[in-house]
């Protein structure tokens, strides 16, 4: 979503599902050295960024409550004052994701994007990762390990391993809703969506801006349709965010996975190492070798993963499958699972400071979406049900599943709270809202339905295979991107870009480099800055 001075301009890409974000930041700069305060007083932090952290009310409708201090970090625009467009702040999904740790990764990628004249800024949002209070209900490093095996942020606990899982799954709810409502304090209830949305404008206004400039990724959809809905002025499909029903999600899932199939065979042996002579005889392989799993366990997920980014790892998951065809295991785990081994804090004796907490995402991704969510009592019957219905959607459904399961076990749903509908009748400026045309996610329905919500609104549909443009890089999309950004210019109604790069690239290509710089060629520095935003989100989700 963008806004501006004169204007509100607003983008949303994809939908909304979790997006793990690894620590990028936490060994470079020491947040507890800035003094919270209701002005944006900028301090010098990582490389070429600036730091900061702002005051904002807990709660919105009660200063009793007391504060949370947001941290916010910018890459800084290098135009002249009269040139400057203010800043585009951003969320890189979730929820749970660390807006800091993207802009450091991604900021001068996304500043190449959208030109000099902006401040490029991340925050994280309340609850989340060096924002304060951080959401954790463990009372050390150790428990949270225990009960959060270092993957799980990004490898779901399974509800179809037996007849007992969701029962199972639904215990451990139940635990960690008690965790959660006895051990985060009165604060918990105030870590959602709609206060998130309202730390926005704080923060817009206190870089002296009327209306937000905002880019939003998966999750961020939903935060920024939110707040376009309480402040009129994307994409899940916003109503089953809040209604606690993701599993409409999955309609495009099968759709991804027969594109790997269909694309695998179309490479040939060359370029695709699980290589059929027809696209059945693929499918046939596939599902023996996910048939053997059954028996000879995997101790990883992977097919799910590579729908995430496709063009990057199609070619990574057909070599993973041809050789766990052979009884090779390794290449699948090593491509996919790179968890470091928990490790106890230093001793007392140890001359190294200890790292402030900081991942957070397993805690901040189940109360920010279950708080947002209306409550859940479902008994384990009727959430078995739920599964089975979810499994007609799509072969994967119990992902979407899982979700439902969580929040069944949470206590803290805070009065007031926004619940919905999103949508807006008018806004200050029509919302350019993008979505893959196979996102294994956040469906292409669910971008039209949000562009729909708010009149005037167009969607700009990407042709690939992945979840958000982000993972499936277009010089096409980043050109329609800046043009809305700089001069507020929507594309057409029915405008489709295209990938830069084929699911399964030939091994005959010549690679490329990539660049930060903002003043190259336009469309070859758009390029380039979208493939090295692509690497950097894959490096991110798989760590």
């Amino acid at each position: 979503m963008v806004f501006s001075k004169q204007y509100t301009k607003f983008l949303a890409l994809g939908a909304v599902w979790i997006s793990t974000m690894g620590v990028l930041a936490d060994s470079d700069f020491n947040w507890d050295t800035l003094l919270p305060s209701t002005k944006l007083n900028w301090k010098p932090c990582y490389s070429g960024f600036e730091c900061t952290r702002l005051i904002v009310p807990l709660d919105y409708g009660s200063a009793a409550a007391g504060n949370a201090s947001i941290a916010i970090t910018r890459y800084p625009s290098n135009s002249s004052k009269s040139d400057y467009l203010g800043p585009v702040l951003l969320n890189p999904g979730g929820p749970g994701g660390s807006g800091i740790d993207y802009a450091v990764a991604f900021g001068a990628e996304i500043a190449t994007i959208l030109g000099d004249g902006f401040d490029i800024v991340g925050f994280d949002p309340r609850g989340v990762s060096y924002s304060t209070p951080t959401v954790s209900w463990f009372k050390s490093d150790a428990e949270r390990a225990l009960w959060i095996p270092p993957t799980q942020d990004i490898v779901y606990p399974s509800v179809n391993e037996s007849v007992y899982a969701v029962a199972r799954q639904w215990a451990r709810a139940q635990v960690q809703g008690l965790f959660a409502e006895e051990r985060a304090g009165g604060y918990l209830q105030y870590i959602t969506t709609d206060n998130t949305a309202r730390d926005m404008l704080r923060i817009t206004e206190a870089f002296g801006q009327e209306k937000l400039q905002y880019w939003g990724i998966s999750y961020g959809s939903v935060l920024g349709s939110t707040f376009a809905t309480i402040f009129p002025v994307s994409v899940l499909d916003m109503e089953a965010w809040y209604s606690a029903n993701l599993t409409a999600q999955g309609l495009d899932t099968d759709k991804g996975l027969q594109m790997f199939v269909d694309g695998c065979f179309a490479a040939g042996l060359d370029d695709c190492a699980f290589y059929a002579p027809s696209s059945a005889q693929i499918t046939a392989n596939l599902q023996t070798l996910l048939d053997s799993t059954k028996t000879n366990p995997v101790p990883v997920n992977t097919l799910f993963d590579s729908l995430y980014s496709a063009s990057s790892f199609f070619q990574v998951l057909a070599e993973g499958l041809a050789d766990l065809a052979k009884g090779n295991a390794s290449t699948i785990y090593t491509a996919f699972i790179e968890a470091p081994p928990f490790e106890c804090a230093a001793d007392s004796n140890s001359t190294s400071p200890p790292i402030p907490f900081h991942e957070n995402a397993f805690e901040a991704y189940f109360s920010i979406g279950c708080n947002d969510a209306v409550a859940v009592n479902d008994t384990v019957q009727e959430l078995q049900k739920f599964y089975f219905e979810a499994q007609k959607v799509s072969n994967f459904g119990e992902f979407f599943a899982y979700w439902r399961v969580m929040c069944s076990g949470w206590k803290v749903h805070r009065e007031g709270r926004f619940t919905g509908p999103v949508g807006a009748a008018k806004t200050s400026f029509p919302l350019l809202v993008i979505g893959n045309t196979v996102d294994p996610v956040t469906p292409i329905a669910g971008a039209n339905k949000t562009a729909k919500a708010f009149p005037g609104s167009v969607l700009l549909a990407l042709d690939a295979v992945g979840h958000t443009s982000v993972n499936a890089p277009s010089a096409c999309v980043h050109g329609y991107l800046r043009q809305y950004f700089v001069n507020g210019t929507l594309p057409e109604a029915g405008t489709v870009c295209t990938p830069d790069s084929p699911l399964f690239p030939s091994s005959t290509g010549n690679s490329t480099t990539t660049s930060g710089r903002r003043d190259l060629d336009p469309r070859l520095n758009l390029s380039k800055a979208g493939r090295a935003i692509g690497a950097a989100q894959r490096r991110i989700t798989r760590n």
